[in-house]
């Protein structure tokens, strides 16, 4: 008998979907630049649908430098052009910008002393939310704490930080645990919340 999963449109038969729902989404993630990654992803995800995404994850990491704050921090002129002109991400200019300026505000942070991690958890004091969602249908697009941390992060100066966008990435570092309780992910992630 296979795995009950969550009922994502489009998951079921996709073993790339599939494989980031059964190791990946919602597990709890403290490491600041997995973080700011998965925050510029779903930046770039605004008005897209996620695995469009995941399907360029890996194009995404090298155009991007491994996501290195310091190497992105220093992105000129060519860099964007070459971004612009790379076909294996999504190329938008505020996208791209909103990532460099990012990994700015990231290296301000550290250089003060503000862990990125640490910021984010604050939130929920450093322990994931656990839901207890049925079906899909109850999952909210966004909730309170989500348009608080949208607010913070806009308030340091990130951009495609919205409240929707913040929620899901919130659901994917495990900040909350949205796994159905069907699911067979959902009492395993919720144990590592503990």
């Amino acid at each position: 008998m296979e795995a009950q999963r969550c009922t994502w449109r489009g998951m079921a038969g996709d073993p790339l979907y599939e494989a980031y729902h059964d190791t990946e989404w919602g597990v709890p993630e403290y490491d600041s630049r997995a973080l700011w990654e998965k925050l510029v992803l779903d930046g770039f995800q605004a008005g897209l649908a996620w695995i469009t995404i995941l399907r360029k994850r890996e194009a995404f990491r090298a155009a991007f430098d491994g996501f290195d704050p310091e190497t992105v921090a220093a992105y000129g002129a060519a860099d964007r052009a070459r971004l612009m002109a790379d076909a294996g991400i999504i190329r938008s200019n505020a996208k791209i910008d909103a990532a460099i300026s990012g990994a700015k505000i990231y290296l301000a942070m550290r250089d003060r002393g503000e862990d990125f991690s640490d910021f984010c958890w604050s939130f929920t004091d450093g322990k994931p939310v656990q839901n207890a969602w049925t079906e899909d249908t109850g999952v909210p697009a966004q909730t309170p704490l989500a348009v608080e941390v949208a607010g913070a992060l806009k308030a340091k100066g990130f951009k495609f930080v919205g409240p929707v966008i913040v929620y899901a990435w919130m659901q994917a570092v495990g900040m909350v645990n949205d796994h159905l309780t069907c699911c067979f992910r959902h009492l395993p992630i919720k144990e590592m919340g503990r």
